[in-house]
């Protein structure tokens, strides 16, 4: 075998990267949980004693971490002052919460699958799926933190007007079902907006209900319930949604049946998924590797733990989702609009 050394140094190039990054990642969440990055944003630039000082941590801790996120381009370093500060669009990724691409959620979602690695090793092997509930909480927490800023910048201004008649509905007042909420990002989010519907989230995991009736506070048009998508209580909803869950479901195709049947006459089901082309070699590029990582880890382990295993995964494409839809009795299906996240396709029975 011959080896071609340009192409040698180039892949290890990557595997490089890729060590560092993995590596890196622990110091990006312990960054996040210790604030080291909002007291960069709100005081900066800083010294390591000076960042130590204003976050109550350790200063040799904190001049060693402050290199690392340098030297990975989170963080600038002035040498003549010898001081730290952060640009723009660093604090937009990494330090304000409320941005449109804050990525603070990600790594918290990471320190969850990497604590849970010995048992997907198992499943490689054994083909046994690995609920949701099986992780430890940082993932459910990362997950909304993660989706929630994505959410807030696009789901009311942008996703729902690009849906046939919606948000005059929900302006009058419509009955609308949220499955699979989760912690309620996406449910609480559209029940602000529209305070003359009624909302109601359905997720399976208990403690993810119980954490979204507690971010509701006081809203009076929204309740959460514990269900399954395929026989969850109610009826005549105007509009049914599904945010970055239907790929993780065991059974879609018996998800949407009974959406189907719970839909008032001209209802509307909106499906977001995540971005994805319908072939393999067109999703070779930075974005869907997060996403086919993740779904490796979390939504085909979780698929494959309930009846059904279809194991869609978090890349399925805009087809394989169409199909499934379809399949469930919705015979027109459209993509209602996209990011360069996700994809929102409208059906209709």
């Amino acid at each position: 075998m011959t080896i071609d050394e340009g192409k040698l140094h180039a892949l290890a190039g990557k595997m490089i990267g890729e060590i560092g990054a993995a590596a890196n990642g622990v110091l990006l969440l312990i960054g996040d949980k210790l604030g080291l990055f909002r007291a960069i944003r709100a005081h900066g630039p800083l010294t390591p004693e000076e960042l130590a000082q204003k976050t109550g941590t350790n200063e040799r801790y904190i001049r060693e971490w402050l290199s690392a996120q340098a030297a990975t381009g989170l963080v600038e370093y002035d040498p003549v002052k010898g001081r730290f500060f952060m640009s723009p669009e660093q604090i937009a990724l990494a330090a304000d919460e409320e941005s449109p691409v804050f990525m603070g959620g990600g790594f918290e979602s990471l320190a969850a699958v990497f604590a849970g690695e010995e048992r997907l090793t198992r499943a490689f092997k054994t083909g046994e799926g690995i609920g949701w509930d099986q992780h430890c909480n940082c993932l459910f927490c990362g997950t909304e933190r993660f989706f929630r800023t994505g959410y807030k910048t696009h789901l009311v201004d942008e996703w729902l007007p690009a849906l046939d008649g919606v948000v005059a509905k929900l302006k009058r007042g419509a009955r609308v079902a949220d499955i699979g909420c989760g912690h309620g990002a996406s449910t609480i989010i559209m029940a602000e907006r529209f305070p003359e519907s009624e909302f109601v989230g359905i997720d399976v995991h208990e403690g993810s209900i119980v954490e979204a009736r507690a971010k509701a506070g006081t809203l009076k048009n929204l309740r959460f319930e514990v269900g399954r998508a395929q026989d969850y209580e109610g009826a005549n909803y105007d509009l049914v949604a599904i945010f970055d869950a239907l790929h993780d479901m065991g059974d879609p195709i018996g998800a949407v049946t009974h959406i189907k049947k719970t839909m008032a006459r001209n209802g509307t089901l909106m499906v977001v998924e995540p971005m994805a082309a319908d072939r393999l070699e067109d999703n070779l590029n930075p974005i869907s590797r997060s996403f086919y990582a993740f779904s490796t880890q979390i939504c085909v382990p979780a698929s494959m733990s309930q009846r059904g295993r279809a194991a869609l995964g978090a890349q399925a494409g805009e087809k394989k989702i169409t199909e499934t839809i379809k399949a469930g009795g919705f015979s027109r299906v459209r993509r209602a609009t996209a990011t360069p996240f996700n994809m929102i396709l409208e059906a209709r029975i």
